[in-house]
């Protein structure tokens, strides 16, 4: 699950990686929580890209109420095809979400650690995401996103067993543009490597988007480091 991640590129940033028009309305951000806008990439009727504000968490066009967006934040990849609440945006609407890192916290409850993952040679990637279009009964149209999520890779499964879709660069336009068939390929952990840190528990609250956040966790134990592919035992 992914439930907090970061943006640490303004709109120009992301205007000159996603090759999209500015957008004056993007900001850097360092705490990313559900029912927030963030910005995604998407096709345009022209075949095109653009970027836009949406909220995080879809809601489906046929849904009764904006909260059930809550619930889903995330996709599960294996499921894309077949769920109702995602099945036509996964043919119709994928967008990318351009972010330079997530969080994940590992440990027990009133315990956990949060750590910061991000991807080493790339400041700047996106997520593979769905995006859906859904009316109010007073008619105020909501656009909202979700993030698709598969297994986690070897670096990852020590901290958090599923993370999100993280699409190589070459394949953005596959993923907004290709069918549903063609970018099945794309729905896989990410295997190049990733960097995971200890961070301190500032970014428990999500009214703290600042650059803080990211600072390193205080060495509270005698086994600070970061976690090696399969190994799990000293670390829960």
């Amino acid at each position: 699950m992914c439930s907090r991640y970061f943006l640490d590129a303004d709109g120009n940033i992301i205007a000159y990686t996603f090759r999209v028009p500015l957008n004056h309305r993007v900001k850097k951000r360092f705490n990313i929580a559900p029912t927030q806008d963030s910005p995604v990439v998407r096709a345009t009727p022209e075949g095109t890209r653009e970027v836009a504000l949406l909220r995080w968490g879809l809601v489906p066009s046929w849904a009764k109420d904006l909260k059930i967006g809550t619930q889903m934040i995330n996709a599960r990849s294996e499921t894309l095809a077949e769920k109702p609440a995602f099945r036509n945006a996964f043919r119709q609407r994928r967008c990318l979400v351009p972010a330079t890192g997530f969080f994940e916290w590992q440990g027990e409850p009133g315990r956990k650690q949060p750590w910061a993952i991000t991807v080493p040679g790339r400041p700047l990637f996106a997520f593979a995401g769905l995006w859906e279009r859904w009316k109010a009964p007073d008619g105020n149209v909501v656009e909202t996103f979700t993030i698709v999520t598969t297994d986690a890779n070897a670096t990852v499964a020590p901290i958090h067993d599923r993370m999100p879709v993280i699409l190589p660069d070459g394949a953005y336009d596959t993923w907004l543009f290709g069918k549903a068939e063609e970018v099945a390929a794309l729905l896989r952990p990410y295997e190049a490597p990733i960097a995971t840190r200890r961070i301190g528990t500032l970014v428990g609250n999500s009214r703290n988007d600042v650059p803080e956040v990211l600072a390193d966790a205080p060495q509270a134990s005698n086994d600070s480091r970061e976690p090696k592919p399969g190994e799990t035992a000293s670390l829960f």
